[in-house]
């Protein structure tokens, strides 16, 4: 029984807002309402469509009975307790038991319409940067910041934007999730741009600093480790690896220049339908990359009370390295 919106969507091409789907060896149904009486039967194909009353349950119940099935494995991580009392209770004799992410299982390997689509989110967000490029300037907020790139994002066809976007300038850009503020941009600071494209179900997720004003020493140092320690990531990211490994590739050498205390997260996370899924390359990574796998390489810097550096690019693993979606440029980008 899968419950989770995204794994529903994942599995069936539905986009409603409500729906349980149960397969077997040999069927499959998504019980949904009667808002989508005509949208159900068009996206699910291959499924039979069942309409189901105000208790969702009895018409589970009422399935699994004309099936046989006397074993029900549900998704642990987004039934309730209450949930999983009231599933118990409501269909008892059936045996309940926790389906262990097997729907997640199957999303860790993108394939190639997959992959096509995500390229799409990822040049939408590269247009993006460089249209802000243009916008960004001292006097503005980070909020102004944050809207124009959304707009311009869904003006080019995306859904919405993959998360809430990050601005982060000055002092604030040593913040790593800095969600866009009043903060005024003043000159000669960095400004950390994180943000990401939802498109036909997909996401995008890229990060970019630059520096409005003129840089200082400390600004182009720290920013050039962690342009050495992500492109050394990106150079040396092979399948096989685990996501630990991984993970070691930039943190080594962020380490190795002083400021290993400095990168408190992990390097990068897989992205697909949701903008964090596994694998992740972190120090607890224990997942093999494998072709087909799509992650971020997002290493950074954050100096308390003076300001950060993030650089991210969201690759897919191949068969025998990797290839990149995102292509904004990388160099210390200064705006007057």
């Amino acid at each position: 029984m899968v419950t989770n919106a995204v794994n529903r969507h994942y599995l069936t091409g539905f986009t409603g807002s409500s729906g349980v789907v149960l397969i077997t060896k040999d069927k499959a149904a998504l019980l949904t309402d009667f808002r989508y009486r005509e949208q159900a039967p068009k996206q699910a194909q291959g499924f039979q469509i069942v309409e189901h009353g105000s208790d969702v349950n009895a018409t589970v119940a009422e399935l699994l009975k004309q099936w046989g099935a006397d074993v029900l494995l549900f998704e642990e991580r987004d039934v309730t307790f209450a949930a999983y009392r009231a599933l118990e209770q409501a269909l008892s004799p059936v045996k309940l038991l926790t389906s262990e992410g097997i729907v997640e299982k199957l999303r860790l390997i993108k394939d190639e319409s997959e992959i096509a689509i995500i390229q799409e989110a990822a040049d939408l967000a590269d247009r993006a940067f460089d249209h802000i490029l243009g916008f960004i300037k001292p006097g503005i907020s980070e909020k102004a910041v944050a809207l124009e790139l959304e707009v311009f994002m869904r003006s080019q066809g995306a859904t919405s934007s993959s998360f809430e976007t990050i601005v982060a300038s000055g002092e604030r850009s040593a913040l790593p999730h800095g969600i866009a503020s009043d903060r005024i941009i003043g000159r000669d600071e960095f400004v950390k741009l994180d943000y990401g494209a939802y498109y036909k179900g997909y996401c995008s997720d890229i990060t970019r600093t630059v520096v409005v004003g003129k840089p200082s020493d400390k600004h182009r140092e720290i920013y050039e480790i962690v342009k050495e320690a992500q492109q050394y990531a990106l150079d040396h990211l092979v399948p096989g690896m685990t996501g630990k490994e991984g993970d070691a590739l930039t943190r080594d050498i962020i380490t190795r220049y002083g400021y290993g205390e400095y990168f408190g997260h992990g390097t990068g996370h897989g992205l697909g339908m949701e903008i964090h899924e596994a694998p992740r390359l972190s120090v607890s990574g224990d997942t093999v990359l494998a072709p087909g796998m799509t992650v971020t390489v997002e290493p950074g810097i954050y100096l308390p009370g003076f300001g950060g550096v993030r650089i991210e690019d969201d690759i897919v693993i191949t068969d025998k390295g990797i290839r990149i979606f995102t292509k904004s440029p990388k160099h210390l980008i200064v705006l007057d």
